[in-house]
């Protein structure tokens, strides 16, 4: 029985020597080691704990900028005016006329069953009659019935502008000479077969053949062009 008493003694005090001198109790408990400054756990969970970056904003689709140019101002009357340079605009060929003036006689009958195929255009004797375009001066002519005259070919060739029963030729007016828009060629008459009670410009437009005769063409009526309505 004393060697069981001093077996019991001898583990109980060697329980309490290793308990008083074994190691301390963190290593016992198992305690985890502080996560270094800067280690790559800590960098990782940084990036993860970030908030997401915003998603893209996609570009805005463009919207087509309008490049069809605003239309003149009507003007009085309600017609938009057509400008000076417009293709096929042709200046009045008379000075101090206005297109509210103009009388539409290109279907009046003529003597001899003619058709007039133009329209006249009263003025005083002596009123400066202008080139409707530009052009050249393709013929000087003085006929029976047209008296005093002027043939106008425009830069394309296509048209020839008519003026007839002039009293005069405006001074240094040449055949092949160039001429202007607006440019004096000569003066209201009644030269031909006008009557001088009634002086006025006759004014034709025709289309010209391939053969550019002068003195041959389709006419067209000018008073629609002359207006505004119609261009060439």
């Amino acid at each position: 029985m004393k060697i069981l008493r001093l077996l019991a003694v001898g583990l109980v005090i060697g329980v309490v020597g290793y308990w008083l001198l074994g190691p301390g109790p963190s290593a016992r408990l198992g305690a985890a080691e502080p996560a270094k400054i800067g280690s790559a756990t800590s960098s990782t969970r940084a990036a993860l704990d970030a908030p997401p970056p915003p998603a893209a904003t996609p570009a805005p689709t463009p919207v087509p900028i309008q490049t069809t140019p605003t239309p003149p101002a009507p003007d009085a009357g309600g017609a938009a005016p057509a400008p000076a340079n417009a293709a096929g605009a042709l200046l009045l060929p008379v000075q101090g006329i206005g297109a509210e003036q103009l009388q539409d006689t290109f279907t009046d009958a003529r003597s001899e069953g003619r058709v007039h195929d133009a329209i006249d255009i009263l003025a005083p004797n002596g009123t400066p009659v202008l080139a409707v375009a530009d052009g050249t001066v393709e013929k000087l002519f003085d006929s029976v019935r047209g008296g005093l005259t002027v043939y106008q070919f425009e830069p394309s060739g296509r048209y020839c502008y008519y003026y007839a029963h002039l009293d005069r030729y405006a001074d240094g007016l040449a055949e092949k000479k160039t001429i202007k828009r607006g440019e004096v060629i000569g003066y209201v008459g009644s030269t031909g077969n006008a009557s001088p009670e009634a002086p006025h410009l006759h004014f034709e437009i025709h289309v010209l053949g391939p053969e550019k005769q002068w003195w041959k063409g389709e006419s067209i009526n000018p008073y629609p062009v002359l207006k505004g309505q119609q261009a060439l």
